[in-house]
């Protein structure tokens, strides 16, 4: 009953074509920035902020990447771990290059942490472009296998070739301390986890939205056309090059921005084994389970397989049952296994198409559907 359009009448062509055209929609999203940027602050402790909401956004953003090139574009990848570790290399070259000494100048300067994890993007985007040449001449399951060996071998070039961690002994090199305004560090062991939160969280907003608006352009068609049928969308001009060596730039740009997250704000490290095949399958599982070609189903599937494993282990504690770790974390393989099975049979869009229905439902409730 409160979820109705009646009455709500569009009088341009802009109004009609708006992200949220329904009022109450806007309502809800509007709200849930004001709750997210405002109240989640003050209420939420540091445990929260460091170990359920900041992996979520990242992941969040993670999975926004691999949905415009797997939901929307229709290319399947296994190789979104390599791009994450293309990324948080990328923002670690970039943080510690000493651009006042490049150019001669007496005092160190570095890039500001904005302009850090745009070039870890943009790089990364173009050794995805680099990695999406296979997809010009092969697809589906033998281009999952070509973007699998390209997890593999950037793995091993950052592990192997020492200029990448500046030369470190280790191999496990610390994001260095940065500052995102004066007085406000934003990265490094000084950094306050509320600061990381609110800094991920814009940009978070701000490339959801991109994304959402470019599947709304004649980009965002283009790959639903090559997804569909590329033959047929060769046949009407589109031209499957251009376009899909597109969707692995912006795809990768996203992946880069989740890896330079992932190590500057999220575990403060930057290190290969972090973005091991595993994290590519996690966030394959993300997109599936939250809903292939969604915005929301990236962000649905984000938040189902952060707190998954932090349900399954603070559960059974709180209803006083002492089951060992290590049956928990094979439990969760095999919810993970269970739901993408019941997901891939019964509904294959995911939660996206779950929420997308209840929706529907509400809006003739309480009338027969």
């Amino acid at each position: 009953m409160f979820y109705r359009e009646a009455g709500q009448f569009k009088a341009s062509y802009a109004a009609d074509q708006q992200i949220f055209p329904i009022r109450q929609d806007r309502i809800a999203y509007y709200t849930l920035l004001a709750v997210a940027f405002a109240a989640v602050p003050m209420v939420a402790n540091e445990y929260w902020m460091a170990t359920i909401l900041i992996p979520f956004l990242v992941m969040s953003i993670a999975s926004l990447g691999l949905n415009i090139l797997t939901g929307y574009a229709g290319q399947l990848s296994l190789g979104t771990g390599g791009f994450m570790a293309t990324g948080a290399f990328a923002a670690y070259k970039l943080s510690t290059w000493d651009i006042g000494a490049t150019f001669g100048l007496a005092e160190p300067m570095h890039l500001h942490m904005v302009f850090v994890f745009l070039g870890a993007g943009v790089i990364t985007a173009a050794v995805g472009v680099l990695f999406g040449m296979p997809s010009l001449r092969i697809k589906g399951f033998y281009l999952a296998v070509a973007t699998l060996a390209a997890q593999f071998f950037l793995l091993w070039l950052f592990n192997k070739v020492p200029w990448f961690t500046n030369y470190s002994t280790s191999g496990v090199i610390s994001a260095p301390p940065r500052e995102l305004f004066p007085g406000v560090v934003i990265t490094g062991p000084m950094a306050h986890p509320v600061t990381k939160y609110l800094f991920l969280l814009s940009l978070v907003v701000l490339l959801a939205l991109g994304a959402k608006n470019i599947m709304r352009c004649h980009l965002g068609r283009a790959w639903m056309a090559i997804r569909d049928m590329d033959i047929a969308a060769e046949i009407i001009g589109i031209r499957p090059m251009r376009t899909k060596l597109a969707a692995f730039a912006l795809s990768s740009f996203y992946c880069g921005i989740a890896g330079a997250a992932w190590a500057f704000l999220y575990t403060g490290s930057v290190e290969p084994l972090a973005f091991s095949i595993e994290v590519s399958f996690k966030v394959l599982f993300m997109i599936i389970i939250g809903g292939l070609g969604s915005i929301m189903g990236s962000f649905l599937g984000a938040a189902f397989i952060t707190l998954l494993p932090v349900l399954l282990t603070n559960g059974p504690r709180l209803l006083g049952l002492n089951i060992p770790v290590d049956i928990i974390s094979h439990l969760e393989f095999m919810i993970f296994g269970a739901l993408i099975i019941f997901f891939l049979i019964v509904e294959p869009h995911g939660l996206a198409r779950l929420w997308q229905i209840a929706k529907e439902k509400l809006r003739l409730w309480p009338f027969p559907y």
